[in-house]
């Protein structure tokens, strides 16, 4: 009996410490969509890995490194906040791998006043310093 008071209780721990985690990667992604609906990329680059070895994959090929990443998106959209649009998300599946890696599939929809674009990514993060980061985008 002892045995299985012990395993139920570890399996507890293990559901609600991924149910923490993927609470953290939802908190990480929403942050940064709100700072992408202000504006600003600089606070919306603080979900990605800050490292040379973060990849952003878009139709385009990939981009390696973090500086590389966010000069990107400043020549693709920082001309004007109209640039940018408004960010949603449909995140399908976050998938917790292990303590320190995580799978997140969805579809990402700027609104612009009057066009729209709507894609979908999927991202790899990785848990670094306690923190959840994007180490791998692609984005389409």
């Amino acid at each position: 009996m002892k045995k299985l008071i012990i395993c139920c209780f570890l399996i507890l721990s293990v559901i609600f410490v991924k149910a923490q985690d993927r609470q953290a990667i939802l908190k990480v992604m929403e942050t940064s969509r709100q700072a992408w609906n202000k504006g600003d990329l600089e606070t919306f680059m603080h979900c990605y890995w800050k490292s040379d070895s973060v990849m952003f994959v878009s139709p385009t090929g990939p981009t390696f490194g973090y500086a590389n990443t966010l000069k990107n998106y400043q020549q693709t959209y920082a001309k004007s906040k109209t640039n940018m649009g408004t960010l949603t998300y449909a995140i399908k599946k976050v998938e917790i791998i292990n303590k320190d890696n995580a799978f997140v599939y969805g579809g990402w929809h700027l609104k612009y006043k009057t066009s729209s674009s709507t894609g979908y990514y999927t991202l790899w993060f990785k848990k670094i310093n306690g923190a959840w980061k994007i180490v791998v985008d692609h984005s389409s």
